[in-house]
This record gives structure tokens, sequence and C-alpha cells, in this order.
């Protein structure tokens, strides 16, 4: 009886292990897309391209475009700033961040992976920390260049006033003649000419650098969006599209108010990566489409590459939101802090009201 009772209860443990070991299996297996409606995917590509397309390019046509002089237009341009900057901020908080852990704790992929709890937090901050060292090793070379270019500019502003003066007697006798501090004072006019002008390029070519960084944490994180969107079940797929609609048009804000601080002037290059960003979801979705058959989001691989782009994003976006735009555009901007109250006020409810939509959004997204 007893030899009985422990052959039924080592088969009862057997069959439950072997259970779990089909669970396990099975999890990781590719979940089939049943009701697969390729029209309806196909329209996603166009849906998202010109979602993204309003979002971006209004806030470029409305600067290079519009009246430069309307009160209305800059204090638009101005709150669309702001709102996309907390839009930004949501979207590696809310959107990167919780999807990289989730990832990275996937019981799919392999162990070495699942003994550390932070990865999501370390890609993050390799990230960080790599674009502020490309970005002060941008901003360096670019110092030394302006740097010789004002030297170079004031010591021939000096050649060339020295030459004007010997060209008479007359204009010689009268520089004789003038206080030496008189001289010293032109002369110190035209080198601090220079070197402010050395400055303020430095600070365009700050903004630019930051620009281009943050275009490329989106762009980034596009593609994953995309080519998950591609491969979304049914049940979700219209949930998911509709959030989706609302992120890239938000997020499309915020970088064309971005790329309007670059201040070029032409609007190829503006035109350019403002394309560049609105294609980057639709090819998403146009791979996921092309591979929705052989597609497994539960294979180690897409799980790491989700997981790893997710993180490296998050970090470039945290990064660009806090140095570059609230830290620059707010706390240590001069121009800024000399705004009145309301106008300091409506830019604080912009930032918080497009972080917290984007929050909301994440519900969906």
């Amino acid at each position: 009886m007893k030899n009985s009772m422990y052959l039924l209860l080592s088969l009862a443990f057997l069959s439950c292990a072997m259970a779990q070991g089909s669970t396990d299996e099975n999890a990781c297996a590719a979940e089939p897309l049943e009701d697969y409606n390729m029209p309806l995917r196909i329209g996603t590509v166009f849906i998202i391209l010109g979602t993204s397309s309003i979002g971006i390019f209004t806030p470029l046509l409305l600067h290079y475009f519009g009246k430069q002089d309307s009160a209305f237009i800059k204090y638009t341009l101005l709150i669309g700033k702001f709102f996309g900057t907390g839009v930004i901020l949501a979207t590696a908080f809310v959107h990167m961040l919780p999807d990289a852990f989730n990832n990275f704790a996937n019981p799919c992929l392999p162990a070495g992976w699942l003994s550390y709890g932070a990865f999501g937090g370390v890609f993050c901050m390799i990230a960080s920390l790599l674009i502020q060292l490309i970005e002060f090793a941008a901003i360096a070379n670019a110092t030394s260049i302006n740097q010789k270019k004002a030297e170079s500019d004031a010591k021939s502003a000096v050649e060339n006033y020295k030459a004007t003066d010997s060209i008479t007697e007359r204009t010689a006798f009268d520089q004789k003649n003038l206080p030496s501090h008189e001289l010293a004072g032109d002369h110190a006019h035209e080198i601090g000419h220079f070197h402010t002008a050395g400055m303020l390029e430095e600070g365009q070519s700050f903004r630019n650098i930051g620009t281009l960084t943050l275009e490329l944490g989106i762009v980034m994180h596009s593609v994953i969006i995309g080519i998950t969107l591609a491969n979304t079940g049914s049940d979700e797929f219209t949930t998911l599209l509709i959030a989706l609609v609302f992120h890239q048009f938000f997020e499309g804000i915020a970088l064309g108010t971005r790329i309007n601080d670059m201040n070029l002037k032409s609007f190829l290059k503006p035109a350019i990566m403002s394309i560049a960003y609105c294609i980057t979801t639709p090819l998403g979705i146009a791979i996921g489409i092309g591979i929705h058959s052989s597609f497994n989001e539960n294979s180690p691989s897409s799980i790491l590459a989700q997981a790893i782009l997710d993180s490296l994003s998050a970090g470039i976006l945290l990064y660009s939101a806090y140095v570059e735009l609230i830290a620059m555009e707010m706390n240590h901007n001069p121009e800024f802090l000399q705004r009145s109250f309301g106008s300091k006020a409506m830019c604080f409810i912009s930032l918080y009201t497009g972080a917290g939509l984007m929050a909301l959004i994440g519900e969906w997204a």
C-alpha cells in the first residue's frame, strides 16, 4: 500500500514538473496571430506616417513660413516647446524604462540575464554618459575652432585699423594725439565683439548637438514601436494604434520645436530631419509586417534587442530632457528668468501637461 502511494505521489510530481516545463516552453514559443488583417496593418503605415508628419511639421511651418513678428505664433511655439519637453520626459520614464525592466526580467531570457535585476538602469546610464562624453568632445572642438577664429578675426581687425590710420599723415597725426585709453578701448571693443560672437556660436552648437542626440533616441525607440504594433494581436491592435497616434503626434511636436531652435537658415536640413522622424515608425511597421509569419517576440534575441534599445533610448532622452532642455531652457536661461510670472507659469503648466498626457497614454502604449 505504501509503495503504491509513493508511486502515485512520484507520478504526480513528475506530471507537475513536465507540465511546468511544457508551460515554460510554450510561454517562450511564438504566439500565432489569428485574424491578421493585412490591409489594416498596411493602412497603419500611412496612418502613423500622416500623424507623425502633422506633429513635427506644424511647428516647423509656423516657424519658417509664419509671420516672424507675430506675438501669437511666437507664444504658441514657446508653449509647444515646453509641452514637448514634458512629452520627452514622460516618454523616457513611462514608455521606455518600464518596458526595458520588464523585458530584462522576462523568464525566456538565459539565466545570466536574470541574475542581475538592474540591467535596464545600467544600459540607461551607459547611454547618458556616452552622450555626455560625445557632447563634451564636440563642444570642446567647436569651442577651440571658434576661439581660433575669433582671435584671427580680432587680429585682422587690429591690423586693418592700424593700416587705415597710416593712410594719410593727417590720420596719423590724429592718432598720435588721441589718448591711449581710447585706442585701447577701440581695440578691446573689437576683441570683445568677436569673443561674444564666439560664445554665441558655442551656445548654438550645444543646442544643435542636443537636438541631434534627441532625435537619435526617438528614432531608436520608434523602430521598436513599429515592429511591436505590426505584431500585436487583433484584440489589442486597435487600442495600441489609437494610443500610438497620439504618441507620435506629441513626440513630433516635441522634436519639431527643438529643430526650430537650431536656427538653420535653409528649410532643407530641418525637412530632412523631420522626414527621418516621420518614416522610422512606419518603417518599423513595414518590417514587422514582413516578418510577422516568422517573428517570435518571446525569443531571447528579440526580448534582449527590445530591452537594450529601450534602455539606451531612455538614457538619451533623460539626458536630453534634464540637461539640455529643462536646465538650459529654464533654470540657466536669463531670458526665461526675466519673463513675467504669468509667462513662466504657463511654460511650467505646459511642461507638466505634456508629461501628464504622455504618461496617461502609457496606460495603452
